[in-house]
């Protein structure tokens, strides 16, 4: 079973990642110790503290129809990591500033 799926990268995830929080989208059947474990073994970074959220579901209007689509939802992660440590992943973002 695979913990994270993806990072989430938006504007506010961007300026999180500078303050040492990195936002992934997760498994929903996951908690927050294997959503650690799985961060720290795959980043090589030492995580201080996990807050999770999950997001429903809704539908979506799309096409000259209008017709309705629903898109699924999904468990977010908010990962803190020690003062100084950073994730590559995120880091792209800001050199561009």
């Amino acid at each position: 079973m695979d913990i994270i799926i993806s990072p989430i990268i938006t504007e506010k995830s961007m300026k999180d990642a500078g303050a040492g929080k990195f936002t992934f989208k997760v498994s929903k059947s996951a908690n927050k110790t294997q959503i650690k474990t799985a961060v720290e073994k795959n980043f090589k970074v030492n995580v201080v503290h996990v807050s999770t959220i999950t997001l429903k579901g809704k539908t979506k209007r799309t096409g000259t129809r209008r017709m309705e689509k629903a898109v699924a939802g999904y468990k977010k992660a908010i990962v803190k990591v020690r003062q100084g440590q950073k994730i590559g992943l995120f880091e792209l973002g800001e050199e561009s500033k």
